[in-house]
């Protein structure tokens, strides 16, 4: 764990522009070529993208971050002919469209449907994309958990325990880039500060296809937008919510548009009974409370350049679930995650056909872990930190066929790790175990990448080709070049669009206490049974196959098939169950399986969709790097072949969730989860285990095939429009989660193994309102 401290610096940089996202500016006049203030529909089923916003008094209205894709723009002004056009947006450059108003005709009609919208045909790989209205009408979520599990409701997605993300298969390799910064340490609650859903306005997804762009961290990358479209005068949101577990949390947000200013600020609050997953039912001492602060400023300078700064403030401090044995012990362990960081950024406009930005974030970031005297079988302390400044500078340029960008990074860090523990149980240790142990150590992670890409677009053809280069200097000196494409081919006729993919990643370990585990000080903790290998950066070949298919107009498939092969697979190890931990690896896993999706955008009052994943996936020995101590010692040093399912080989996960508009206020909805389970190791007796935990949790266990059992959660919720006027709407919505109380066993180890247990059944509330 890093704990967090310094003070940060930030510096003018380019708008937040990221790969799959462009810019729309349109013009609006009436019939005499003036400008015309009214309301525009935009509209994009593929994006899940709906939104109603206004023009200027000069007719203008300006929308960033629009997910690439298909739009369909919608005008119904009394007094005007309707107007409905679509608009494609595949270019980091803006895109400029302007729309004359026509007067109406005797018996004329326009007749509206966004059906052309549900396939974009230019998107060249797989991209899952999580729009505002599900946002909006989302399950309601553990506090701290609201981001992640939007992630984990797409397939190729499941959680391990403390909503630690894995990406088919990859263990701590989720990047999320948040307004195009890219944050790769684990944003998990028990790593990192909080991210609030209610913040966001959408979410685009990679597992495959992933853009040369993006490097470092490639088991799934998940774009963040949180910056509303500017309107003008004063709009925002605020939420509050209860429920379960003594939960409760309210969030509020505001943006202000005061000619080409515009002014931003958010602040959220939660704290919950539930925070970490238990490991054990009884949920012991498992209280969070979380704090999230926030403002931006952006200014269009002139017609060509754009600043934005922003600053933020994140916090959570929450206990760490007990074991009984702990709980009748009287042990309490803390933890707190602490970060402020600031970004700021510059775009500059050269042409119609050219745009050049940069972009500086600096934060720093700050993890504590206390223990009382009363903590067995060890007491453990650490106060770690980093400091981080990143830069990045992009130019893309557009010409015929061809869409060029190019760019670079460097991204410094600066480790502080101080840890110490004092053994109050030796007998849990193996015989020669160091009772207390410290140590403190810094040291520089300096990463750079040069980067270049093009997008190519050939009537029903589109490719995307890159290649990357990145450097890494840690423990060790590493650089890698990359190569990445992927090829779709649009059919028309069938509705249909076909994809395959490329990807060559390299990835960087996890730095969670990678000073400590590879320091020649840890080698006294058991010199007799010490095993320590330097941690390898990862490298991948990811290939994948898939299609899209609309079926009526308003269902669409997205069906793939993947095959992931990496050398030095990363891992993790942890202490007990403390949730420190500190990178493995393994020669090499092999991942592959294949993901479904059906979505339904609307289809007489219903929506919802449904999800399939299918996924294997091993490790082979030997152990190629990290720490190992006692029998894990000489385990690691003597196991030199062989292959074991890696920890996150889920065979079947099923999500689902289907809403009826019960009329224009009101609207019902359940959902289903369903898990196979996930690979455990125990080496103890299960007699044992039996009196440790007793019958309930065993029978979620099968010990004679090592896994799980599987479980099968059902969902409810009810949402209301309880106001609604022209400039206020406030919505209220009830959850019901695990309706049938199943106990929910993630993981299992045995004693101080780091367990995981799902919550049980519980009832959530949410009252949102937008103005």
């Amino acid at each position: 764990m890093q704990r967090f401290a310094a003070v940060f610096l930030f510096w003018a940089l380019p708008l937040f522009c990221q790969s799959n996202n462009g810019e729309l500016r349109l013009k609006v006049a009436d019939p005499s070529g003036h400008g015309a203030k009214i309301i525009v529909h935009i509209i994009s089923a593929a994006n899940q993208y709906r939104n109603a916003l206004a023009t200027s008094d000069e007719g203008e209205l300006v929308v960033q971050r629009l997910p690439f894709g298909v739009y369909q723009l919608e005008i119904d002004e009394p007094g005007f002919a309707a107007v409905s056009q679509s608009v494609d947006i595949h270019s980091a450059l803006p895109t400029e469209r302007k729309i004359v108003l026509k007067l109406p005709t005797v018996n004329e009609s326009a007749t509206v449907s966004a059906a052309n919208t549900l396939i974009d045909p230019d998107r060249a790989g797989s991209v899952s994309q999580i729009g505002p209205e599900q946002i909006q009408t989302r399950l309601s979520s553990v506090p701290g958990r609201s981001v992640q599990d939007l992630v984990n409701s797409q397939p190729g997605w499941l959680y391990e325990g403390n909503a630690v993300l894995h990406p088919r298969g990859s263990e701590y390799q989720t990047q999320f880039v948040v307004d195009g910064i890219p944050l790769t340490d684990n944003r998990s609650p028990s790593f990192g500060p909080p991210m609030d859903a209610d913040d966001l306005q959408s979410l685009s997804i990679y597992t495959a296809g992933i853009p040369a762009e993006y490097g470092r961290k490639m088991g799934g990358v998940v774009e963040v937008n949180t910056i509303q479209d500017a309107q003008a005068g004063l709009h925002g949101q605020v939420v509050l919510s209860g429920g379960s577990f003594d939960s409760a949390g309210a969030a509020a947000r505001g943006q202000y548009t005061w000619g080409k200013n515009i002014f931003g600020a958010s602040a959220s609050g939660a704290m919950t009974d539930h925070y970490l997953n238990p490991v054990v039912p009884q949920n012991y001492s498992n209280t969070g409370t979380l704090g999230v602060f926030s403002g931006s400023y952006e200014r269009d300078v002139t017609p060509k350049d754009r600043l934005r700064f922003i600053v933020s403030h994140e916090l959570a401090r929450y206990d760490i679930p007990n074991e009984q044995v702990q709980q009748a012990a009287g042990q309490r362990q803390t933890a707190d995650n602490i970060e402020t960081m600031g970004i700021a950024s510059y775009q500059h406009t050269f042409s119609s056909n050219s745009v050049g930005d940069f972009r500086v974030m600096a934060r720093n970031n700050a993890n504590g872990f206390n223990s009382n005297q009363d903590s067995t079988p060890v007491e453990v302390f650490q106060q770690n930190s980093f400091s981080e400044v990143y830069f990045k500078g992009t130019a893309t340029i557009s010409h015929g066929w061809n869409e060029w960008k190019f760019g670079f990074e460097s991204d410094n860090t600066f480790l502080n790790e101080n840890f110490r523990y004092h053994i109050t149980d030796p007998s849990q240790y193996a015989d020669g175990t160091l009772i207390d142990f410290s140590f403190r150590g810094n040291r520089p992670d300096l990463e750079q990448s040069i980067f270049l890409q093009d997008q190519i677009r050939l009537k029903s053809w589109t490719i995307n080709a890159g290649l990357r280069w990145d450097h890494y200097q840690l423990l060790l000196n590493r650089q890698a070049l990359d190569p990445r494409v992927s090829i779709s081919r649009y059919i028309p006729s069938a509705g249909l669009l076909l994809h395959v993919s490329y990807d060559r990643v390299f990835q960087t370990p996890s730095s969670e206490n990678i000073l400590l585990s590879s320091s020649a000080a840890v080698e006294s903790i058991n010199p007799t049974n010490f095993f320590r290998l330097p941690v390898e950066p990862s490298q991948g070949n990811y290939y994948e196959a898939g299609l899209t298919k609309a079926v009526h107009e308003t269902v669409k498939l997205d069906a793939n098939y993947f095959r992931r092969r990496v050398t030095n697979y990363a891992d993790d190890d942890q202490i007990d169950n403390t949730s420190i931990s500190f990178p493995i690896s393994f020669q090499k896993a092999v991942i592959y399986g294949a993901e479904g999706k059906l979505e339904l955008t609307e289809w007489r009052r219903f929506t919802g969709f449904l999800s399939y994943s299918y996924q294997v996936g091993n490790a082979w020995f030997p152990v190629t790097g990290g720490l190992f101590l006692g029998d894990n010692a000489s385990a690691a040093e003597s196991q030199l072949s062989g292959h074991f399912p890696d920890t996150q080989d889920q065979r079947n996960t099923v999500r689902g969730r289907l809403q009826y508009q019960v009329n224009p206020r009101f609207w019902i909805a359940g959902g289903v989860q369903y898990d196979t389970g996930l690979p455990f190791q125990f080496g103890g007796d299960p007699a044992e285990a039996l009196a440790v935990y007793g019958p309930q949790v065993l029978a979620r266990i099968n010990f004679a095939r090592g896994r799980i059992y599987p479980s099968f959660l059902v969902n409810a919720s009810a949402g209301a429009n309880v106001y609604k006027s022209d400039h206020m709407n406030i919505q209220f919505q009830v959850d019901g989660q695990n309706l049938s109380n199943v106990l929910d066993v993630l993981d299992f180890g045995g004693l101080f193994s780091g367990n995981a247990i799902g919550p049980p059944r519980s009832v959530a509330m949410r009252l949102t309102t937008n103005f």
